[in-house]
């Protein structure tokens, strides 16, 4: 019967997961819908598309960029924005389920009981913190290490989140330089209409590639890695706080009272402390009530 209740309940999560995903991706296939045709309205499409503007912003950004930031820096600052997009952080009301859960369970069957779902969670900062927990550390300790976890975390996103700001600082000056060329080759063929009109797209085109490299992906993927280090650092300072008064014996009651200050309102309906739930969760057999 749990087993069936448990499956049940994740697959409601993973058919949540795709309607969000599945409205997200809609909104985003309408906006760049729209984008394209105003371009397409104004005429020949093809009149937008230049070679060589397209190398020299290009070429240009990346260039100064490896200037700017060491390859392996701009290595990770890949491998983080596809991570945001790929993978889905759970959401806060989730982590306080489980914290108030393995409170439960610590009052049942004490600290050591934790060590079996030190395992099992997909979490690696809620991992560490139950390690710690079980280990013995002094809560103070405890505090102080995740602390500076969370601490070199946030120092690490944002210098992945600098050198997309860069890309997006950068790429519209390469933009304004490609104009540049293009008029230049065009004042230099003055009287010449085949140079004029072989260098006037150069010109006009550079400056529109700068701008929409700039704000329509660099800017916005640097947003996007700025929201989901925030997501993420909201999600450790719930598991800090929750490991924190696990380990003190805070009463899983107060517990959740605790960690739903962290939620917003519409997400704090209901009790999550239920003892028949965590004993069939946990296959508690106990007097006590909670």
């Amino acid at each position: 019967m749990t087993y069936h209740r448990s499956f049940a309940q994740k697959s409601m999560d993973h058919l949540r997961n795709w309607m969000i995903i599945g409205k997200a991706a809609t909104a985003l296939f309408c906006c760049v819908t729209l984008f394209c045709i105003g371009f397409i309205l104004n005429g020949n499409i093809g009149l937008y598309f230049n070679l060589s503007g397209l190398f020299i912003v290009i070429g240009g950004t990346l260039g100064a960029t490896l200037l700017s930031f060491r390859m392996e820096r701009m290595v990770i600052a890949l491998k983080v924005l596809k991570g945001a997009y790929r993978v889905r952080v759970k959401r806060p009301e989730d982590i306080v389920k489980i914290l108030v859960d393995l409170s439960v369970k610590s009052r049942f069957q004490g600290l050591l009981s934790l060590q079996e779902d030190e395992a099992e969670t997909s979490i690696l900062f809620l991992r560490r913190a139950l390690g710690f927990l079980v280990d013995g550390y002094p809560l103070a300790q405890i505090r102080d290490l995740l602390n500076t976890e969370m601490y070199f975390f946030k120092t690490r996103r944002e210098e992945t989140e600098q050198v997309l700001r860069t890309l997006a600082e950068i790429c519209p000056y390469f933009g304004l330089a490609g104009s540049v060329v293009g008029l230049i080759g065009m004042l230099a063929g003055v009287g010449d209409i085949s140079i004029i009109l072989a260098t006037v797209p150069v010109a006009l085109t550079s400056t529109l590639y700068g701008v929409i490299f700039a704000h329509a992906f660099f800017a916005p993927f640097a947003a996007k890695i700025r929201e989901r280090t925030d997501q993420e650092l909201i999600l450790q300072k719930i598991i800090l706080e929750g490991v924190i008064a696990i380990g003190s014996e805070l009463h899983p009651r107060i517990l959740e009272t605790k960690l739903k200050s962290f939620l917003t309102p519409s997400s704090r309906e209901g009790r999550l402390v239920s003892l028949q739930r965590i004993k069939e969760k946990f296959k508690i057999q106990a007097e006590s009530s909670v």
